[in-house]
């Protein structure tokens, strides 16, 4: 019997659970929050539901989709990954620095991502292997990678010709989406698939509720982990292309508080705080719910600095029905003797 085999016959004992059972609730529940979203803002700003609003709410969340793709993977094992904004703002100024030395575009994505594979493995192998929490680990590089773009920038932003390939990929466009827009929507076909339909998925989310019965199963849970982080440090090297395309250079500043937005998202979503539980759709409407609070308070003519006050309310309230939530399903799961 396979690895995989045992730990999906060992890991759901008793009958198939029912449908409702099987939903995601606090997926669906902030679905509903989306909705309310929606139609609120759109009753509100009658430009909101319009096609080039949206389009633009699409670009705006890009780059957050991608990254809290990643990261679903490692909230699911347990983790968290707090280096994803310095990653990507470490990312952006070598994407700026090495074209405006005169690299070639090609050359530089692929360095791009490789500088973010590079400090995801560092996160990994510090965490899974060396056994540091990896919320300390973490920590320590997203103030060591953002120090060494500051470092090399001196605190100035890079500007990037805008005739290269990698600035045009910021303005470019296909059907009304703009390539960020599409570049996230394959990011989450990719992260749907490899949650929920391969092996890798299924480790994933039994490392994050029952880690020592798929390490019992013969799952090699370290290596397992540290290819989730791996995973975010990839997806913020993407990140930090897009953006220093977007912006049309690159500076040490960018993602001030990304990973927050970013763990947002993910949770938001549904996504199990503390592992074992992760829904790539659910990550969809948990970015889209931040960009669309963003987006609406901004057409509202609404301040700015009002919107991270917003978002964290709702954040909140989100965990607070999340951890409810689970307390009134196993309170209702003793009363029938279900557990």
């Amino acid at each position: 019997m396979s690895a995989d085999t045992a730990m999906r016959t060992t890991a759901v004992p008793g009958r198939p659970p029912g449908r409702w059972q099987r939903a995601n609730k606090a997926t669906l529940a902030m679905l509903g929050v989306g909705v309310a979203l929606f139609l609120g803002f759109g009753i509100a700003a009658p430009n909101f539901l319009t096609f080039t609003n949206l389009a633009n709410l699409a670009t705006q969340v890009a780059i957050t989709l991608i990254v809290a793709v990643a990261m679903t993977f490692v909230i699911t094992t347990g983790q968290i990954d707090l280096s994803v904004g310095s990653i990507l703002a470490f990312t952006a100024t070598c994407t700026a620095e090495m074209l405006q030395a005169g690299w070639d575009s090609s050359l530089v994505i692929v360095v791009a991502l490789l500088a973010g594979l590079f400090w995801g493995a560092v996160n990994g192998w510090l965490s899974a292997y060396q056994k540091i929490p990896p919320f300390i680990v973490t920590l320590a590089t997203m103030s060591v990678v953002r120090g060494l773009a500051q470092l090399w920038t001196k605190g100035f932003s890079v500007p990037i010709d805008a005739r290269l390939f990698v600035a045009k990929i910021g303005d470019a466009s296909f059907l009304g989406l703009s390539a960020l827009a599409w570049i996230a929507l394959a990011t989450v076909a990719v992260g749907a698939v490899l949650l929920s339909k391969l092996p890798f998925g299924s480790y994933v989310n039994g490392i994050g509720s029952q880690e020592e019965s798929v390490r019992r199963a013969g799952v090699n849970t370290a290596r397992i982990k540290m290819i989730t982080l791996m995973l975010t440090g990839v997806a913020a090297g993407i990140a930090g292309l897009l953006t220093a395309a977007r912006l049309g250079s690159g500076s040490a500043n960018s993602g001030q508080g990304f990973e927050l937005t970013v763990i947002a998202a993910v949770v938001l979503g549904g996504t199990n705080l503390f592992g074992g539980r992760g829904t790539v759709l659910g990550t969809v409407i948990g970015a889209l719910i931040t960009g669309v609070i963003a987006n609406g308070l901004n057409l509202l003519g609404v301040s700015p600095f009002l919107t991270p006050i917003v978002t964290g309310l709702v954040l909140l309230a989100a965990i607070w029905l999340n951890l409810r939530g689970r307390a009134m399903a196993d309170l209702f799961a003793h009363l029938t003797g279900r557990s």
